[in-house]
Order: structure tokens, then C-alpha cells, then sequence
């Protein structure tokens, strides 16, 4: 066992399911109060607000774990607070994104949308998800979770991502500046990146133009990835052959949008993981990290303030 060189204590906030006590504790980790812990298990993602707070009048405190993978909303804070250590969930989340987003590609290339949608007997339709063109934007864990569940189908992998060096189960890895020849023979597109400023919209009507005809989009990253208005113009022209969208913008999707009677649009709440699916997950990584930041090792899960993820 590492001999301990920062203190244990971890506070859990706002204090939640007995899940995350049980996984600090495993960890080698005491449960204590916020003005005691020099480590915290930040649980509420929209309250940057209370959680910068929370660090300005605990002083102790230089590790904070995020609860989810995108960290958009609190990344001036991130950067604003370089003396401390963030982690997030972006190793913890790709199994069962990537799961979600190759179920969206084969109903979308098996015409599942539309048989779902009949209430009576039809005629047959689809094409194979098998030897198919697959980009993926985004080279993290979900990239690579997705690319080893696609391995089986025999795809042609092209990733686009900030480097270009090798990337495991890709024929080929481009830069964004080359996003539309990464489009232009894509079977299916795949958004699986952090929101940025420079990704939000990164698919827009000129990208959503470049794809071949009938080629699908898959976004199980985050809604403003895409321009909502351009993805309907394409869909509704019969330029796209579908979406599959666990998030959109806006989000919730409200009743009535035109996104929920468009054919070829598969919609689901945002449920590529859930907290159902997360907890053995997330246990795993907070475990781990109380263990890493007690023995004064590298933590997983580094959240890059410049970087954004």
C-alpha cells in the first residue's frame, strides 16, 4: 500500500447516495465534513456558482471530482482556480455512450426508425451497418470505445481530432481543419468531442452539405455540436437520411418541435448514461482517484484548463 502524503479526508457535495461514501472509503478515504476535507466529490454539475463558493471559504480543499465528462460550464472556473486539481468523468462514461451511439447507427442503417413508427405491415428497407464509412469527431475515450464496438463490423474508421497521430482501430486520423474531407464519403458521422467554442456548431450547414446523400448523423455529445435549424433544413430536403440525437438544442426538446415529426430522426433524453448505468463506473474512477490523491500520484481524468476536457 502507498503511504499516504495528503490527507484522505474527502467531503461529498451536496451530500447524495450512499454509493459515494462507499467508493471514497474503498478508496482509503474518510467521508468528512467540507471544512475538514482536502478533496471534494463535487455532485451537483450545474452549480458553479455554490461550488466556487464552496472552494473560496475552504481553503484546504485541492482536488475536486467533477460529475460529469463535459465540463463547459465550469471551465472559467477551472481556469480561473489553476492551484487546484479537477477531475472529470470522461474515462468513466464512454462504455456506455459508445453502446448508445452504435445502437442509434444500426437502427438508422436498419430503418429502425421508421418500422417502429407503423402500425401496420410495410415494405422492407435499410442497408448494412457492415463494411460501412464511419467518421467520428472526437478522440477520447468514447472515440476509442466506439471504434472497438465497430471493430466486428468491419467499418472504415476515419476519427477527427486535434492531432493527427495514430489512432487505434482508424484507416485514417484528420485535423478539424479537414472536418469535410472526413465528411465527404461518410456513410455515417458521429459526434463524440467536448463543447467548445470552437466545436460549438462544428456541424453547420455547409458540413451537413458536404456529407454524401443519405448519409446519417449521430450527436451523443452535446446539442449545440450541431445547428438544430441546418439539420432539419437537410433532413427535410432528403439530403440526410436520418439523425440520431441523444442531445439537442435546445435541451429538453420541447413539445412541439419539429425535430420529433421530422422522419428519419431518432430522439433520446439525453440517456447515452444515466445514473442507473454510472454508479458501478463512477465508483471505480472515484475510488481509484481518492487512493491516487492521498498517495501523491497522478490522478485520472485530469481536466486540461486549456484544453477545455
Amino acid at each position: 500500500m502507498v503511504e499516504a502524503t495528503r490527507s484522505p479526508d474527502v467531503a461529498i457535495l451536496p451530500r447524495s447516495a450512499p454509493y459515494l461514501e462507499e467508493a471514497v472509503e474503498a478508496g482509503g478515504g474518510r467521508v468528512v465534513d467540507v471544512s475538514e476535507a482536502s478533496g471534494l466529490i463535487w455532485t451537483r454539475p450545474s452549480a458553479v456558482e455554490e461550488l466556487e463558493h464552496t472552494l473560496e471559504t475552504h481553503s484546504r480543499i485541492g482536488w475536486v471530482q467533477l460529475p460529469s465528462a463535459g465540463v463547459e460550464d465550469q471551465l472559467p472556473l477551472i481556469r480561473s482556480r489553476r492551484d487546484l486539481v479537477f477531475t472529470n468523468t470522461k474515462i468513466t462514461y464512454a462504455p456506455p455512450v459508445a453502446e448508445m451511439a452504435l445502437g442509434l447507427l444500426i437502427a438508422l442503417f436498419r430503418d429502425i426508425d421508421r418500422y417502429a413508427r407503423e402500425t401496420t405491415w410495410t415494405k422492407q428497407s435499410g442497408r448494412m451497418l457492415t463494411g460501412s464509412e464511419i467518421t467520428i469527431v472526437g478522440g477520447g475515450g468514447i472515440a476509442r470505445a466506439l471504434a472497438d464496438l465497430l471493430a466486428p463490423f468491419g467499418c472504415r474508421i476515419t476519427v477527427v481530432r486535434r492531432h493527427d497521430r495514430p489512432f487505434a482501430g482508424a484507416e485514417r486520423v484528420l485535423t478539424p481543419a479537414h472536418l469535410h474531407e472526413a465528411l465527404r464519403d461518410a456513410d455515417a458521422v458521429v459526434l463524440a468531442l467536448p463543447l467548445l467554442d470552437d466545436t460549438t456548431g462544428i456541424l453547420g450547414a455547409d458540413e451537413l452539405a458536404a456529407l454524401p446523400e443519405g448519409a446519417f448523423v449521430v450527436n451523443v455529445a452535446r446539442g449545440a455540436h450541431i445547428d438544430t435549424g441546418a439539420l432539419l433544413d437537410s433532413l427535410r430536403s432528403g439530403h440526410l437520411g436520418g439523425a440520431g440525437l441523444d442531445v439537442t438544442d435546445p435541451e429538453p426538446l420541447p413539445d412541439g418541435h419539429p425535430l420529433w415529426e421530422t422522419p428519419g430522426v431518432i430522439i433520446t433524453p439525453h440517456s447515452a448514461n444515466f445514473a442507473a448505468l454510472s454508479v458501478p463506473l463512477l465508483s471505480a474512477v472515484i475510488t481509484e482517484n481518492v487512493g491516487r490523491w492521498a498517495g501523491d500520484r497522478e490522478m485520472r481524468a485530469i481536466v486540461d484548463p486549456d484544453l477545455g476536457y
